[in-house]
């Protein structure tokens, strides 16, 4: 069986994720190849896959925009298996609003969608998680991902109920997908700035470019925030959303955090997916 994962990722914590998944997968006995969704690479080819997994960061309760596009192109898939994959910063029933668009898209082209896997990763925007906190949810993913990977190569999997408020809160911020296009022209490089080209480089929407060694921000954006999080010294600034800009990559390989030390907000959120992901691993 051959698996391809086609991943949309801006931080870079949904490609971690895929990451361990595909490891998980080849270690099944699957071959799996990994795709990208950018706007500087070809538009992943998944003709012949006998499994898809579509992953992506829960971007205001909904799928980014570029996942959408790709999908409303997407090979048919005659009957053939998907997944959606996703990350969000917290284990909240309101990110399954980002479950029924693109299932619909890939149901549309003949996809049979048979599961949705759900990782809680760090935050790279609204506030910073903490070091210990990123490490017990990468702890978590580890946990999760041989038993998901089992169920994709036994073409297994469940889909939550998505909820009225979960849709209802998907549709009201929906209107991120065209704002984002004005939001992002927002961002701009302080004095800060040692024109490294960084943020052009990470950007996947090809929204950057240097122009005398300073980063001018398109009409593209997708608010992904790799162009701020991934500054080396923190010299971007997002416009209405500098309040919530967080900067600089997580120590995954931190102590992690114990149950009395997980971050007051959605704590009893976090304990329970925490918790789950410790169950499952000692059940098996």
């Amino acid at each position: 069986m051959n698996a391809v994962i086609v991943c949309f990722t801006g931080t870079g914590n949904t490609l971690r994720v895929c990451r361990a998944l595909a490891d998980a997968l080849r270690a099944q006995g699957c071959d799996v190849r990994q795709e990208l969704l950018r706007a500087d690479r070809p538009v992943p080819d998944v003709a012949g896959a006998d499994r898809l997994l579509v992953a992506f960061p829960v971007h205001g309760f909904n799928a980014p925009a570029p996942v959408l596009t790709f999908l409303k192109n997407i090979a048919a898939g005659e009957g053939r298996i998907a997944y959606l994959v996703r990350t969000s910063g917290e284990p909240l029933s309101f990110n399954d609003g980002a479950i029924p668009a693109p299932r619909r898209l890939l149901e549309k082209k003949g996809w049979r969608v048979a599961g949705d896997l759900h990782y809680v990763m760090p935050y790279n925007i609204i506030f910073r998680h903490s070091d210990g906190m990123a490490s017990r949810m990468w702890r978590a993913v580890l946990r999760r991902v041989p038993a998901d990977a089992a169920a994709v190569c036994a073409g297994e999997g469940r889909l939550p109920k998505v909820g009225f408020s979960a849709r209802a809160a998907s549709v009201l911020c929906r209107v991120e997908h065209p704002a984002a296009h004005l939001i992002g022209r927002g961002f701009h490089a302080t004095d800060a700035c040692i024109g490294c080209g960084l943020c052009e480089r990470n950007c996947p929407q090809g929204n950057i470019r240097m122009e005398g060694g300073r980063p001018v921000f398109g009409k593209n954006c997708v608010i992904c925030m790799a162009c701020a999080f991934g500054c080396p010294k923190d010299a971007v600034r997002t416009g209405v959303l500098n309040g919530w800009r967080v900067n600089g990559g997580y120590a995954f390989d931190a102590p992690p955090v114990s149950d009395e030390e997980v971050c007051g907000y959605c704590k009893n959120s976090y304990l329970r997916y925490y918790h789950s992901a410790e169950a499952a691993e000692e059940t098996e």
